[in-house]
């Protein structure tokens, strides 16, 4: 069960979070789940022990969404840089 939530919670993460960041239409849903995923995980390792949240994985509320979509925006800010680096 934990599964289909991590892919829920992911699709709808890595979605925002590339509305935030303008690549919504770069992105398909495959890719904004990977996204909101490997963002959750490390906003879970980085940041949730940095402000005292828990992850997606003890309790769901808006915090620790809020902390799972700064780490996909995070990850895309990062992707962002690398890409604009090989482009030019």
């Amino acid at each position: 069960m934990n599964i289909i939530i991590w892919l829920a919670i992911g699709g709808v993460v890595g979605w925002l979070a590339s509305i935030i960041m303008r690549r919504d239409g770069q992105q398909g849903i495959l890719l904004n789940i990977i996204v909101g995923i490997v963002g959750a995980v490390l906003a879970g390792w980085f940041l949730s022990p940095l402000l005292g949240i828990g992850t997606i994985n003890q309790s769901i509320n808006i915090a620790s969404f809020l902390v799972s979509l700064l780490g996909a925006v995070i990850l895309l800010a990062i992707v962002n840089l690398i890409t604009r680096r090989r482009i030019r």
